[in-house]
């Protein structure tokens, strides 16, 4: 009751003062404005009453006071942010080394079932094959006239918040893939068997989210069962996931490669055509991720062109680059890069003729620069175009006399033109060529080129076999932010060479079967950076070796795309200044550090911005590419510790405080009420919850443990 007379007495005042200032005003006449010294006085005097008012309404002079009277109650601890930053950092090394050997567990399993598979070219009754096709209805017992339906029993789960079942595991199958192929049928027979594997990892561990293995056929098969989609919710939505297009099986699936698309824009790809074109290389550039380099060449006319496209080549007279000055060599497959290719590859007009000689030589050319950012690994030129007669193959000889560029070729249209010259292209530079003669064929055959790239890793077997941790991106299972660890999966069997009748054992299979993957939620992480000593300012941030954040306070994508990782760069996280850009680059390149800086920080409301001091602790996480680091502002360098170990005791027999100057005032009924083990940090750590009377002396302890949590 005097809180709430005190709160009506605080709304008096501050309306009494606004009636004077207004009645003050209007004391002057229109020829007598007050002048610009009596506006400051006014604005001065009300800057006072409201510091008066917050002071007297909040206590904070009497706050400091308090803690010095009950200082017997507590300690000034001083928060060692190396340590904090190292503890943290430990916790998240071994989160993510417990998935990662789950993952080796189900890909070496994975291999084995394969390799033990007997491939069957025609399957009797549908009953052999039982699967939960994950896109069936939920509100209907029918399962899409398929024999071999199973219908799992969900139950909703807090964990994936969703309804899921650990009984079975779920098969998701393209919408443009018959799912009576043979292909698929043999893909379903031996991923069957996954399922075991899958239930003992989690009999392991728990804690573990999606696992999913991700065929490059375009099958998933994930664990636990959960719906695809409630088609009660969406009724109308379209189904257009295709696991080969995710950005963990991207990643995983072959190695970083730099990627220079040349596109054949001369007068004979116009019309449909022309938009068959760019179609397909805005598919390819889907394929690409964030460890990728790719450009856009196109053949055109240089007499009607400006000076503003991507990076552009002309056929037919002379090599020459328009658009912008960054995109005047490969860059980084980012989110933002591949929409400017896109925007730009819409801006292609189709005219003049072919040259392929000036095109392939000014595509070496850029793969071959070295005072530019790459990824020096597999180096690919992929050719579209509608057919040509001239083979350039003097280019070749000259520049691809090794082989270590690899052509592939795209026939895009329905025409009659000679296929022979670009086919040669592929097969010669150990490539591979393609037919895009429709709409429809644009994403099959856009992205089976990693099937190709994957051949090496294949080949060099575990020497390729490291477990990668993607971007941060949307959980297409509605699990949120994630981050996924891949491991790509082999086939381990050999091709049997047959001569004269007779059988012969032939060479190993080079063959990707696809990526094996397991999500870790960003929540899982945040868990493992103990903030309960670092106050409401103080933060933990995690980037990856792009410098986009897997943690950080700003790191709140409104409108995340479903296609699209989420990439924030750090610098775009903060207020950028020379410091903060060492910070990056230092914690890239996994060192350990300190800085103490000067730096403009914006409110949590992103109203304001202020000047403060923060302090910068970073380490890397050991086993993976990821840094951690700890942001403390001045006021979050000490924390207070409550000295409550020794008042338990006294509380449950009723005994006094020690120091309390009324030893008559004992404490009356349950104030301690409850108390509950939690964890930080990974650390078991016992807090107490108190119930005290607003006068008792123990009350600020209460105070402070709640407002710690």
């Amino acid at each position: 009751m005097c809180w709430k007379f005190s709160r009506a007495m605080d709304k008096n005042r501050i309306s009494v003062a606004l009636l004077l200032l207004l009645l003050t005003f209007n004391s002057f006449s229109s020829a007598q404005f007050p002048t610009q010294l009596i506006i400051k006085e006014w604005v001065d005097q009300m800057q006072q009453d409201l510091v008066n008012l917050a002071e007297t309404a909040t206590g904070v002079k009497n706050f400091a006071q308090i803690f010095l009277d009950k200082k017997q109650y507590f300690t000034v601890q001083t928060n060692n942010a190396t340590q904090l930053v190292a503890s943290a950092a430990r916790n998240i090394e071994e989160l993510l080394h417990n998935r990662s050997t789950a993952l080796e567990r189900l890909a070496e399993h994975a291999e084995t079932l394969q390799a033990k598979h007997k491939w069957k070219n025609e399957f009797g009754e549908e009953g052999e094959i039982a699967y939960y096709n994950a896109k069936d209805k939920l509100d209907s017992n029918d399962t899409e006239g398929r024999k071999n339906g199973l219908r799992p029993d969900f139950k909703m789960d807090p964990a994936f918040k969703r309804p899921v079942s650990y009984n079975h595991t779920a098969v998701h199958i393209p919408t443009d893939i018959y799912d009576g192929s043979t292909i698929v049928l043999n893909e379903l027979s031996w991923t069957a068997a996954l399922e075991a594997e899958f239930k003992r990892n989690r009999e392991k561990d728990p804690t573990l989210l999606w696992q999913v293995f991700g065929s490059a056929t375009g099958l998933a098969r994930y664990y636990p069962a959960s719906p695809w989609v409630d088609s009660r919710k969406t009724p109308s939505k379209i189904d257009l996931y295709d696991v080969r297009r995710r950005p963990w099986y991207i990643q995983g699936a072959a190695s970083p490669k730099d990627m220079l698309i040349l596109v054949d824009a001369s007068g004979s790809v116009s019309g449909l055509t022309l938009k068959l074109i760019r179609t397909s290389v805005s598919e390819m550039l889907e394929t690409l991720s964030d460890d990728d380099y790719v450009n856009v060449v196109y053949v055109s006319v240089p007499s009607d062109l400006s000076d503003d496209y991507v990076n552009v080549v002309y056929f037919n007279n002379k090599a020459k680059n328009a658009a912008e000055s960054c995109f005047t060599h490969l860059v980084q497959a980012n989110v933002r890069n591949k929409k400017k290719l896109k925007d730009a590859v819409q801006n292609i007009s189709a005219n003049g003729m072919t040259d392929y000689k000036k095109g392939f030589k000014f595509a070496f050319d850029q793969l071959s620069q070295v005072n530019v950012t790459r990824a020096n690994c597999n180096k690919i030129i992929m050719l579209f175009t509608d057919g040509g007669e001239d083979r350039a193959q003097g280019i070749f000889q000259e520049y691809n006399k090794d082989k270590k560029v690899r052509i592939f070729t795209f026939s895009v249209g329905q025409h009659n033109y000679d296929k022979g010259p670009i086919q040669w292209m592929a097969c010669t530079n150990k490539g591979y060529y393609y037919e895009i003669p429709s709409i429809g064929a644009i994403r099959i055959n856009t992205q089976e080129y990693l099937d190709v790239l994957g051949r090496p890793m294949v080949l060099a077997d575990k020497k390729a076999k490291q477990v990668q941790w993607t971007n941060v991106y949307l959980d297409a299972l509605e699990l949120g932010l994630v981050i996924t660890g891949t491991l790509p999966v082999f086939n381990k069997t050999t091709t049997d060479d047959v001569k004269d009748g007779s059988k012969k054992k032939g060479r190993q299979n080079q063959l990707i079967l696809g990526v094996m993957a397991i999500d870790v939620s960003l929540d899982d992480i945040k868990r493992l950076t103990p903030r309960f000593t670092i106050g409401p300012n103080g933060y933990y941030f995690a980037i990856d070796p792009n410098g986009y954040v897997l943690l950080h306070p700003n790191l709140l994508p409104k409108n995340p795309k479903f296609q699209e990782p989420v990439t924030l760069d750090f610098l775009d996280a903060e207020l950028e200044n020379d410091i903060k850009v060492k910070i990056r680059k230092d914690m890239i390149d996994g060192l350990k550090g300190e800085h103490t800086i000067h730096t403009l920080v914006k409110s949590q409301d992103e109203r304001y911005i202020d000047r403060g001091i923060r302090t910068y602790t970073f380490a890397p996480v050991n086993g993976t590419d990821y840094s951690l680091a700890l942001v403390l502002p001045e006021y979050s360098l000490h924390y207070i510790r409550a000295k409550i170990g020794d008042t338990i005791s006294q509380a449950k027999f009723g005994i006094p405080p020690p120091g309390d100057p009324d030893e008559s005032e004992r404490v009356t009924g349950p104030w301690l009420q409850s108390y509950e083990p939690e964890k930080w940090g990974g650390q078991g750590v016992t807090e107490w919850r108190f119930r005290p009377s607003p006068a008792h002396p123990l009350a600020f302890i209460s105070i402070y443990t709640e407002f710690s949590r």
